[in-house]
């Protein structure tokens, strides 16, 4: 029994040392965070015209004749030259949104269209190169509420969806003066969803207790481990449905959909979505943006933050919680 008694004490200090490690190393990397996270991201622009044509430069090289690959760098110096001696022509400045769950890239989009907005001049456009399967509503609302921001200053916006702009991402779609899709990507998904876990009979059959308290009827709808009631669900139920109605709304005003057809949480293939007019063109971004650098200058602008450790981990550990609930009132 001393012996037993002994050795699970010993268990015990072991396991008080370990958690007070981890307190210890989640304090340090918090820390850590606070003082790094002083130091912000900045913008970054790549001319993509150069780009392309740098790409194009680098086959001529391998295709055509030393004297004659010569000769061409040459006149495209020239070209370069000329190009800055002359008055600035029209730009086009080229944004990326690749959305997770919480809409996590609206952070980026949010100092890249403040960025556009500080330069931009009568002529220019904004390209944005969409790719989301939605999620919650608020951070999508937001995302959207970034994008009415170059409306408002008259600079026309389009967006080109090569994969995948559903629910929350056609919420930011449907902002664009054209949506353009390729053949094959999923377009529309105008609906609301909700799905979360519970435990409660889990915890009911291992005698334990799940006690909650709030103030207010309907601070809390759905719960993770109390027992859920069908008030409650019907609460939930309402709170979506007017989620919905206000989604279909939005889309409405800005594209004059049949919203009984298109409103109904379904999704389309581009070809499909280009007949029920939820998209204009059909063609892939690379196109798009290939087109416009033949018109005028193509700016991709980004805006770049190297993420803490803490950061990483934390997104880390909420893309897998993420795979298993959705928050009440979600795109998707």
């Amino acid at each position: 029994m001393n012996s037993f008694v002994s050795h699970y004490a010993l268990f015990l200090a072991q396991a008080a040392t370990l958690v007070l490690a981890a307190i210890a190393l989640v304090a340090g990397l918090a820390a850590l965070s606070r003082r790094k996270a002083k130091h912000s991201g900045q913008i970054e622009a790549t001319d993509i015209n150069r780009q392309l044509e740098a790409a194009g430069d680098r086959i001529e090289a391998a295709r055509l004749p030393k004297k004659a690959h010569k000769a061409l760098l040459k006149r495209r110096k020239a070209e370069r030259k000329a190009r800055q001696r002359g008055e600035v022509g029209p730009c086009a400045y080229l944004i990326d949104f690749k959305g997770d769950l919480r809409a996590s890239a609206f952070v980026a989009l949010r100092e890249e269209i403040t960025a556009i907005l500080q330069v931009a001049q009568p002529g220019d456009a904004v390209l944005l190169r969409l790719e989301s399967p939605g999620g919650m509503v608020n951070r999508y609302g937001l995302a959207a509420a970034q994008l009415l921001r170059l409306r408002d200053a008259k600079l026309p916006l389009t967006v080109m969806v090569d994969s995948v702009a559903a629910s929350g991402g056609y919420l930011m779609a449907a902002v664009a003066d054209k949506i353009v899709a390729s053949p094959f990507a999923l377009v529309g998904s105008i609906g609301v969803v909700a799905q979360i876990p519970n435990f409660h009979r889990w915890l009911q059959a291992r005698d334990i207790d799940w006690e909650q308290f709030t103030a207010g009827k309907y601070k809390r709808t759905v719960t993770v481990f109390g027992e859920n009631t069908e008030a409650g669900r019907a609460k939930l139920r309402e709170e979506l449905e007017e989620i919905h109605a206000r989604f279909r709304a939005f889309v409405h005003e800005r594209r004059q959909l049949d919203m009984d057809k298109v409103g109904t949480g379904e999704a389309w293939l581009g070809s499909q979505a280009l007949e029920l007019g939820l998209v204009d063109e059909l063609a892939t971004s690379d196109e798009i943006i290939r087109a416009a650098c033949q018109q005028r200058r193509v700016l991709q602008v980004s805006y770049q933050r190297k993420m803490t450790l803490p950061e990483r981990v934390r997104m880390s550990a909420q893309a897998a919680w993420d795979g298993i609930w959705q928050p009440p009132g979600s795109w998707g």
